[in-house]
């Protein structure tokens, strides 16, 4: 089993940075960064959904200031742990193209709840909450999706 090289601290001043192991090239990439904790957590939320939807594993490092200095901090469990796959594994029916339609709808409304989670600050989804997630792209129409993912970056102090 390959081991990945620890995370280096990040360059500079301190700021908030996520750092993500890219394994291919076996080094580490800065993937966000701002004087803020937010927008640097909201980022690791999307790159880690983008990543993982190509079907590749994620393993980021946080690193922020403490009194001057640099300190690594606890990463979102959701860019340390991969949720299932959740897939029906059917191919679709009849000409494909009203299927393709329908699943690029359901997949747009999956994205925008998913984006109004992490605006509110819960990173933390277990397969549980992504079935949920699923489960509403498929009653809801996108622009009562769009209404949810409102109320949740609300929630999450976005005005």
């Amino acid at each position: 089993m390959h081991k990945r090289p620890p995370c280096p601290r990040p360059p500079g001043a301190p700021r908030w940075v996520a750092m993500f192991h890219r394994p291919a090239q076996d080094s580490w990439t800065v993937g966000a960064e701002s004087p803020d904790r937010d927008p640097v957590l909201y980022a690791v939320g999307d790159m880690t959904q983008t990543v993982r939807a190509r079907g590749e594993q994620v393993t980021v490092a946080l690193w922020g200031p403490e009194d001057g200095a640099w300190r690594r901090y606890d990463t979102p469990a959701a860019a340390k742990e991969p949720a299932p796959a959740a897939s029906t594994g059917r191919p679709a029916t009849g000409s494909g193209e009203p299927a393709k339609l329908a699943e690029r709808m359901t997949d747009r409304r999956h994205q925008v709840l998913m984006a109004g989670l992490s605006k509110a600050g819960l990173y933390d989804l277990s397969a549980e909450d992504d079935e949920a997630v699923r489960a509403m792209t498929e009653l809801l129409d996108e622009v009562t999706v769009r209404r949810v993912a409102h109320w949740l970056s609300l929630a999450g102090g976005e005005r």
